[in-house]
């Protein structure tokens, strides 16, 4: 994970200020891993705006990822909801059906979801199948809008385990991109 925090760093800080800008005050927002993920969540805990009266937290946070979870968790402004499951130490995710459980018993306004791939067929896709299903879980939430945070060179390979294929209730990356390049806020 530290490797692929390196790896297109100024380009994943960019999309985290991007997405992070499309959450609200009162919003339930689903994360799960990854690095460029992890600059969203980043994104969004420095951002004032977001906390709630006295001190309240503004903004629900629902996880599967452990690193994430971990910087979330002295954030007085963010209510933090850890999914549970069986962690896979090469990305801190926590996956499998005890992951799963919860997701069926909340409701998510958006979802920021970091996939390894974007395929102009496939989709969205992660290389552990593990990881995907929690991903799919994630986006079941038919309230929720989805972000997909991909750097640039995700975007001409697949792999394994598909997740949901693009559609017009999402965001790629690209589109947060242009809105992290242009003065233009979404």
């Amino acid at each position: 994970l530290r490797y692929k925090a390196a790896r297109r760093a100024e380009e994943k800080l960019r999309i985290g200020a991007a997405a992070a800008a499309m959450v609200q005050r009162g919003m339930v927002v689903g994360l799960n891993g990854g690095t460029t993920v992890t600059e969203v969540a980043r994104a969004m805990a420095t951002r004032p705006e977001l906390a709630g009266a006295a001190g309240e937290p503004g903004v629900t946070i629902v996880t599967n990822a452990l690193n994430i979870a971990h910087e979330l968790t002295v954030r007085p402004s963010i209510k933090l909801v850890i999914t549970g499951g069986v962690a896979r130490p090469q990305s801190y995710e926590l996956i499998g059906p005890l992951a799963g459980r919860i997701l069926d018993e909340i409701t998510l306004d958006l979802m920021v979801l970091g996939v390894d791939a974007l395929d102009p067929f496939a989709g969205a896709t992660a290389h552990h199948e593990g990881e995907a299903a929690i991903d799919r879980a994630l986006q079941r939430h038919p309230k929720a809008r989805t972000a997909r945070a991909a750097p640039g060179g995700s975007f001409t390979s697949s792999t394994m385990a598909a997740l949901r294929a693009l559609s017009t209730n999402s965001a790629s990356a690209s589109t947060m991109r242009r809105r992290a390049s242009s003065t233009v806020r979404p």
